[in-house]
Formats: C-alpha cells, structure tokens, sequence
C-alpha cells in the first residue's frame, strides 16, 4: 500500500448505524457481491447498495455501514475501507467531502466475511465518485492487492453458481484462476451457460462493468 493510500485509511471511518438514511443522493450504485457459504456449494448472492451526499462537510469524506440484512465481519469491513481508499485515490478531480453510505440487500438476513469481494467494492466506489453506472447482468468477485491489481480468491465455483441463480450471464474472475485443482471454470461456464472471463487489474474490471475507462 503506497504512503498516500495508508495515510488516507486512517481518515476513513466506518460508522455501523441501525437504520438506513435517506437515498437522496445524485448517484446510486447496486453492486453484485458474490460469497460462498463453507457448509454448502449454493454460495451467497447480496447486493450493495452505495450512495453519496456530496455534502461539504465532513471533508475528508467519510464511510458510513448501514446494518440492515446483511452482516458483515471484519475482515470484509477492512476490505470495504482498502477499497474505499483507494477508490478515493484513484479520482483525483473530484472532491471528496460528505458521506458514503453502503448498505446491503439479500432476500434473507445474511452474513458474510473475507476479502474477496474488496475489486469489486473498488469499482463501485469509483463508479460512485465518477458517476459511471455499473451494467447490469456482471458479477466480479477478487481481492484489491497493491497498484490495482485483483488477487485470488476461493470458492469461485459456488459464486458463479449464486449469480446464475440471479440471472448474471458474466461472471469476471482473478486472473489465472480459470483453471485449478479444485475447478475447471471454462467448463464450469459452459455448463451454466455463462460467460466466465479473467481479469487482471481494477482498470480491466472498471471498463467491462461501466463500458467507461477510470
């Protein structure tokens, strides 16, 4: 993580609040976040949704969690946080100030935790800032590793399965991860009848679910 990214973490907050604020915002982003429950192969399929105010206070701008259906542990609230940062880092011409807020959505109260949902927080929260619309129909699940790129992640087999079930035709993936031990996911893609694709950075992710460039 470069000086300026860890400097700009330790200003975000993340505040957990009972009850959702208003949605009045300019821009509303509904992202696909993919998980996979341990105990069986369904895997879990939630949506985030993210708003802004574009209020002038408070500046830096700050992270609020809304908890409502979905739960989510630490470490995918630390992941929130990495790619809120960078998010932030990666607009430069826009000014940051007021409150994003994130809430999820599930059709039954979930929980879910772990990384791998941090590239796509990334994109959401740079659509958010740039205005860009996220295009219906494409998932990605990955972590956000240091310069944007997006790092493996486990259970991709029962994500894909998840978003098929929603009606998701493009599921993106980290590079290098079509093939495994464990999976084969161009088979696995054939099967579903969905379009499973590899992607290596942030940037490549951003144009294929906004049709914009960052």
């Amino acid at each position: 993580m470069s000086r300026h990214l860890a400097i700009l973490s330790l200003l975000i907050a993340i505040l957990l609040c009972g009850a959702p604020v208003s949605t009045s915002a300019d821009t509303i982003i509904e992202l696909p976040v993919l998980a996979a429950i341990r105990q069986n192969n369904l895997g879990v399929f939630e949506i985030l949704m993210m708003w802004w105010d574009k209020k002038p206070e408070p500046d830096p701008v700050q992270l609020q969690w809304l908890l409502a259906g979905v739960q989510l542990g630490n470490t995918h609230l630390g992941a929130m946080a990495q790619a809120f940062a960078y998010a932030v880092e990666r607009t430069p011409s826009v000014q940051h100030s007021g409150t994003v807020s994130v809430q999820g959505v599930a059709y039954q109260p979930t929980g879910s935790d772990g990384p791998s949902a941090g590239a796509a927080m990334a994109v959401g929260f740079i659509a958010l800032f740039k205005s860009d619309h996220i295009q219906r129909g494409i998932a990605l699940t990955g972590t956000i590793e240091p310069g944007g790129k997006i790092g493996p992640v486990g259970s991709i087999p029962d994500k894909i399965r998840a978003a098929v079930r929603e009606g998701y035709r493009t599921v993106l993936v980290p590079s290098g991860q079509m093939h495994d031990p464990r999976w084969n996911l161009t088979e696995l893609g054939f099967q579903l009848n969905v379009t499973v694709k590899e992607v290596e950075t942030i940037d490549e992710a951003y144009l294929l679910m906004t049709g914009q460039r960052v």
